[in-house]
């Protein structure tokens, strides 16, 4: 075993946490979480010349997110490990596995502060935003969204009200469900087919939203508890001279809270697929992955 971080955060924390459906988030002033994630996978016999990709640690800071330190463990195989930031900002971790027998597991702990605070909203120059405002193989746009996107635009003048709209729209117009679609489902295809997951929900809403003249980028991160990542977006709003991501979940219905841990953003899921990979076998290996984040701080503000 193998261990990359910046510090060690306690598996004891995880005992810790405090029941998050219990909180008052519209009245919490700052918190701190704990996060454990786990990718485990298993092949039929030997592989060689595994390259991974993970993109599961956020920066250092991010709005008002902070990341207080965060360790990476690789069980089961000698390995070679890097790291790197991308052209969004994303950390990228990269590993050289030369040989695994059978199994492999990738173990990522993460401790993070956040502050609520407006005035600590992503902010992002022209030249940044830029990026946001162009279609993707995920999320370009069909006649039926083309359509939605004039409609609402033409109700809504204020970009921050289009914004809201196009997320209730994509709420109502969806229904949630496993199996319809895959994470290479273009928006166009899984709002026809009207079922779908977070990041089906999210490019539907990313289409729409760069059809009607916003610009907004997808967001990988997680909800508190258990369960898989989640995906929702930020639309691009002017302010000054720049602009501010403002997050919205169209797949809640709700704009994106302190309950919320960002790990990465980019222009659809293929820039921030959590893992991704390559290697020289015969078959396919089988991935289980696992996610535990809880809150283990919270201080409310004074009326």
């Amino acid at each position: 075993m193998k261990k990359f971080s910046s510090a060690n955060p306690s598996p004891s924390e995880e005992a810790m946490f405090i029941d998050h459906q219990s909180v008052r988030w519209s009245s919490v002033r700052s918190s701190s979480y704990w996060l454990h994630k786990r990718f485990h996978y298993a092949y039929p016999g030997p592989i060689r010349e595994l390259r991974q990709r993970l993109v599961v640690v956020p920066p250092e800071q991010y709005g008002d997110q902070r990341l207080s330190s965060f360790a990476v463990h690789v069980l089961g195989a000698e390995h070679t490990a890097s790291s790197a930031f991308d052209m969004f900002g994303n950390r990228v971790l990269s590993f050289h596995l030369p040989q695994v027998e059978r199994e492999v597991t990738f173990e990522v702990s993460l401790a993070l502060e956040r502050v609520g605070s407006p005035d600590l909203l992503p902010h992002l120059s022209d030249a940044q935003a830029r990026a946001f405002r162009a279609d993707t193989p995920l999320t370009a746009p069909d006649h039926r969204i083309a359509q939605v996107a004039r409609e609402l635009a033409a109700q809504h003048r204020d970009p921050l009200a289009l914004a809201e709209s196009i997320n209730t729209w994509v709420y109502g117009a969806m229904r949630y469900g496993a199996g319809a679609t895959t994470v290479q489902t273009p928006a166009a295809e899984a709002l026809a087919i009207g079922e779908g997951l977070c990041q089906d929900y999210t490019h539907i809403m990313l289409s729409i939203c760069r059809a009607a003249g916003l610009a907004a980028r997808y967001v990988s991160g997680h909800l508190l508890g258990e369960g898989g990542s989640h995906a929702w977006l930020e639309v691009l709003l002017p302010q000054g001279s720049g602009w501010v991501a403002m997050p919205f979940d169209p797949t809640n219905h709700r704009r994106a809270n302190l309950s919320y841990i960002t790990i990465a953003v980019g222009r659809d899921y293929g820039d921030v697929a959590p893992t991704s990979g390559s290697y020289i076998a015969p078959y396919q290996g089988l991935l289980t992955a696992s996610k535990r984040a809880g809150l283990v701080r919270v201080e409310y503000a004074v009326a």
